[in-house]
Formats: structure tokens, sequence, C-alpha cells
């Protein structure tokens, strides 16, 4: 996957609660050759159908959702309500969003496997208090810059002071070299080696490494 350091561009604001993963990723439209697997379709396909029953009617034309507006036909920033993504546990709710170029996505309350499938494709879900979303979503509303540094861990707003958040090391390191979580795990040989040896010494007797 791709890295994901610092990112810079327009947060589209959404805030709704319980926009639940049905809406985000609709399932795919059966044609004559079946519905496409998920490893078949491309970038450009998934990110079409990001919203797709918001974002157009049935003819294929556009309506005024937020993401068909400018400047958020480019947004790399959603600003969600509470109990964002929601539902069932389609992974392709984060493919989407990410393939349409949003790789941070901000809200008072994330579901959880949506909130692990979030970094399993380079994008950080962030979690903040409801006021302070809020105040987030009317800033975002102007379509100015949003500033995110991962390294050190500051979301820049446009019109009020810096927020600092915090990442456990495992999940900032994916995110800051692009790897997956068996490449990262990898890293950790050594320590993982040292446990095992820890382990046959103390307790012989319940496990075999």
């Amino acid at each position: 996957m791709n890295a994901l350091v610092t990112l810079d561009g327009s947060a589209a604001p959404l805030f709704e609660a319980d926009v639940n993963t049905d809406t985000i990723a609709p399932l795919y439209r059966e044609s004559k050759g079946g519905a496409a697997k998920a490893g078949e379709r491309t970038q450009d396909e998934l990110a079409h159908n990001l919203f797709r029953n918001r974002r157009f009617d049935d003819a294929g034309n556009e309506l005024p959702f937020i993401l068909n507006q400018r400047p958020f036909r480019n947004a790399q920033f959603l600003i969600g309500g509470p109990n964002f993504a929601c539902g069932s546990s389609r992974e392709t709710a984060a493919t989407m969003l990410a393939a349409f170029g949003i790789r941070c996505v901000i809200a008072p309350s994330i579901a959880g496997i949506f909130f692990d499938n979030c970094f399993r494709n380079g994008m950080l879900p962030l979690t903040l208090e409801q006021g302070v979303v809020e105040d987030l979503a009317r800033q975002a509303a102007s379509g100015a810059a949003f500033k995110l540094d991962i390294a050190s861990g500051i979301l820049t707003p446009p019109q009020s002071a810096p927020i600092a958040f915090t990442l456990p090391a495992f999940r900032r390191e994916a995110l800051l070299t692009g790897a997956d979580e068996i490449a990262v795990t990898l890293t950790r040989s050594a320590d993982i080696a040292a446990y095992r040896t820890h382990v046959r010494c103390e307790r012989p007797w319940e496990v075999s490494l």
C-alpha cells in the first residue's frame, strides 16, 4: 500500500450520524457476466462506485452530493458524524474511499472493523470529540486545506489551532512505511525470538515454539 506521511487538501464535510458501509460501498450491480470480484475492479471503478447511490441517479447523472461538488471532488479528508461506517464488515468501504483519494477519515466515533480496515488501506481513521469534529466540519465547508503530519502526530485545520493525536507504534510505522501488518511484524524478528526463548525457559510445559 502507499505510505501516508503527510497530507494536504480539502476535507469533505459529511457530518451525518450512522453513515453505514452499505451506503459508502454499495454492492456492484449484477451484469451479464456476474458481479466482478473485488480484486478484479480497477481503481477508477472503485472510486466511481464510492457512495454511488448518493452520487448518481439510475441513469448515471450526478446528484448534488458533497463529493460531486468542487473542491470536494478531490477531497483527501472526509469529516463524518457519529458511528461512521457502521453496519456490515465489507472492506470495500475503505478501499473505495482510498481509491477516490481520501486518506484520512475524521469522526466522533468510527465502527471498529472499518477502523482497522482503514489502516490496511493506508488511511488514518481519527476520532475526536464531537464538538471538535462539528467545528472541523464547519471549517471544511469553505474548501480550505487541512494538513496532516503522521510523524509529528499533528492535524492542522485551516482556521483553528493544531490538534495533536497519538497512534500505537505499530500503526504509525505501517502508515509511514506503507508496509502491511505482516511486513511490520517481521521487522520485530529479534523481539519475537527473545520472547520465544523466554517462554521456553519459563513455561516449557505450556508451549512448543
